[in-house]
């Protein structure tokens, strides 16, 4: 009876450890980061979120719809949509850019136009989920190369 209470307890702290792990790789923080990688996923990202809009497109004017494929191919565009904010917000505007106070006129700069560069990305990102219109990508790829610009003059 005592060991199978002792292998609840232990069972029962390493569940509630896991999900914590998992979730929070970045923000406990652990110094492990790969920027210049980060900006290879969004580039990744919007590629692919293009090639689901031509897809829908494509798929949508042939004669006999093939709806499934339409669906799979709408569902890609969301989850690269959703894949490239989640690279925005959740890496770069909450861990890697750090506040600058405005006093620092010059590095106050820098840092309003990384955020606003960053928040345009996340407008155009949202945009890609609503249209199939690629001059949405094409705006997106334009502004991850700003932000890569902007990200690395500094180090």
């Amino acid at each position: 009876m005592r060991a199978r209470s002792i292998f609840s307890l232990v069972l029962s702290a390493a569940l509630s450890i896991i999900p914590a792990s998992l979730w929070s790789h970045c923000e406990i923080p652990c110094g492990i980061y790969d920027d210049s990688m980060r900006y290879d996923m969004l580039n990744e990202d919007v590629v692919t979120i293009e090639k689901s809009m031509d897809m829908i497109v494509k798929l949508s004017t042939e004669g006999e719809k093939n709806y499934n494929q339409i669906v799979r191919w709408v569902n890609n565009k969301e989850e690269h949509a959703d894949k490239f904010m989640d690279i925005v917000w959740q890496y770069f505007m909450t861990q890697r850019i750090k506040p600058v106070p405005p006093d620092s006129a010059q590095a106050y700069k820098e840092y309003v136009d990384q955020l606003t560069t960053l928040h345009e990305m996340l407008v155009y990102a949202m945009k890609c989920k609503q249209t199939v219109d690629t001059a949405n990508t094409t705006r997106l790829k334009e502004l991850v190369a700003s932000s890569r610009q902007l990200y690395f003059k500094e180090r």
